[in-house]
């Protein structure tokens, strides 16, 4: 990494000057300043909220600030133009996918380098690029596989693709591991690193401290729309800049043993699927989810979770086994009869399955539930209701946003996130499917999210834990099982296994399903 005394020497790849941006009330960034050198990394820190994408979105010409200015190796970089951007050497990795679903990964990755009218002239040459970038990097993906069909983790390795084949001199990483398995994760860092040593500049936005200490020569932190501190990595420790990001210290939950274990909630037994649009369904899957208890599940990422979600939310049937909610088989289920049961879930996918990012957020809030007596009356919707609860929501689950008719698109990833966590909770559910329910938040929203998992479990909630943070799934769960392959593990206590032991049991490789399917 950069030598802190050496980097008055080096060259200024980045600089902005008093960036301000207002969205009605909320005044997301406030007058920051923040340079960047050649072959540097920045961690850019900061609650959820706290204005890191607004200034990154300002730097890449998709916001227009009120007030500031932007240099680009010296050069002043025109506001509000994306192209101007690019063409500068600015790449970005964004948080919310920016993919064309029905494109393949190919075409989305050079989309804007070449015509699409001429696609079969470039497609062998663009082909070999991509294919040695991705080899390179580590990031190995399907060019000819539809967006559309591809798991959270692999759009988000195409994003990171897409803007490595641009040859960013300056790149913006927006939580860019937050879908990546721990493997993946050390490629990039390993890729990334032999590139700042040909003189790539990053900017590196993430919640995850330990990658932020690891990763970078300089932190930012930002609190509020503004910059609370900055810090020289090899100077500063996780504590402090927690400290800096919440302007309090922070004290994780215990989750101490659960006292309220009690009867079992929903069961599958010998569950098999076959969702064509999945990599992995489930094969011979059976698991217990007693009330007041939290069944950790880990796994890397398209190992069959989402045939999981999909079947505990209602949007898929077994083809064999069974599935039973407290003792009763579950022969007509559907997204309505899951609600109408007490099933909160939060999705993995926010902005895709979690939430409409057009509609408003009391629109959002109650779209699960608005047929009910509760919101409406003869097909007619009551608003006042409706707002009534938003309003309950963003006040209870401290959402910040400009007011309840804010459109969810212009929330940050993390208030997004909290709000999909009032909307799953607030009707007291007895079953909880938290899918990732942590991924791409700070430190304070992870530890919030977690206060209200464990105070669902002590209600007597059963809920099942989706998540490929092993730190997550050891903090807070009361039984562990490993997903591999689409097939589940028996569950083990918290404490009986190491978060080695527990990463060991993930990579190795259980029976092919395909072969299980053809025996069945």
């Amino acid at each position: 990494m950069i030598d802190p005394l050496a980097k008055s020497r080096r060259v200024l790849s980045l600089r902005l000057f008093g960036i301000s941006k207002r969205f009605g009330n909320l005044l997301a960034n406030n007058a920051i300043d923040l340079s960047l050198h050649e072959g540097e990394v920045v961690a850019l820190l900061g609650e959820n909220g706290a204005g890191k994408t607004t200034l990154m979105n300002i730097l890449f010409g998709q916001y227009l600030p009120d007030q500031g200015s932007i240099e680009v190796y010296g050069k002043q970089l025109p506001k509000g133009n994306s192209r101007a951007a690019l063409e500068a050497g600015v790449g970005m990795v964004h948080q919310h996918f920016t993919l064309v679903e029905n494109m393949t990964v190919h075409e989305n990755i050079v989309l804007g380098t070449k015509s699409m009218v001429s696609l079969r002239t470039w497609q062998k040459d663009t082909s070999k690029k991509i294919e040695k970038l991705s080899s390179s990097v580590g990031l190995k993906v399907d060019l000819d596989a539809t967006v559309a069909n591809l798991s959270v983790g692999e759009r988000q390795r195409v994003e990171i693709l897409k803007a490595l084949y641009r040859d960013a001199r300056i790149l913006i990483l927006d939580e860019p591991t937050a879908v990546l398995t721990p493997f993946e994760i050390k490629s990039l860092f390993l890729m990334l690193r032999n590139l700042l040593r040909q003189g790539l500049s990053v900017i590196f936005i993430s919640h995850k401290l330990n990658e932020a200490m690891d990763f970078s020569d300089r932190v930012v932190v930002l609190r509020k729309g503004q910059v609370a501190g900055e810090r020289i990595t090899s100077e500063t420790n996780p504590g402090e800049l927690a400290s800096l990001m919440i302007g309090t210290e922070i004290e994780k939950p215990t989750a101490l043993e659960s006292t309220a274990v009690g009867s079992v909630a929903l069961q599958l037994k010998d569950v098999f699927t076959a969702a064509p649009e999945l990599r992995i369904n489930l094969v011979n899957a059976s698991l217990t989810m007693r009330c007041g208890e939290i069944i950790g599940l880990a796994g890397v990422s398209g190992n069959g979770q989402a045939a999981l979600a999909a079947l505990i939310s209602g949007t898929l049937s077994p083809v064999r086994g069974t599935m039973k909610l407290f003792r009763k088989n579950l022969d007509r289920w559907s997204p309505r009869a899951a609600v109408s049961n007490r099933v909160g879930r939060i999705p993995e996918d926010r902005l895709h399955t979690g939430m409409i990012g057009n509609m408003s957020i009391t629109e959002n809030v109650i779209s699960e539930d608005y047929r009910s007596s509760r919101f409406s009356r003869l097909g007619i919707l009551n608003h006042k209701s409706a707002k009534s609860f938003a309003q309950s929501i963003v006040q209870n689950y401290d959402v910040q946003c400009m007011s309840i008719e804010t459109p969810v698109r212009l929330l940050s990833g993390g208030n997004i996130q909290i709000l999909i966590l009032g909307r799953a909770l607030d009707n007291a559910p007895v079953v909880i499917l938290a899918n990732q329910p942590s991924r791409g938040l700070d430190v304070g929203a992870v530890t919030y999210v977690h206060q209200q998992l464990l105070k669902a479990r002590e209600r007597g909630a059963a809920i099942l834990l989706i998540s490929d943070d092993l730190e997550e799934i050891l903090q807070i769960s009361d039984r562990i099982s490993v997903i591999s392959n689409g097939s589940i593990s028996p569950p083990t206590k918290r404490g009986e296994l190491s978060i080695e032991e527990l990463g060991t049991l993930m990579a190795q490789q259980q029976t092919n399903q395909a072969d299980v399917l053809d025996e069945a």
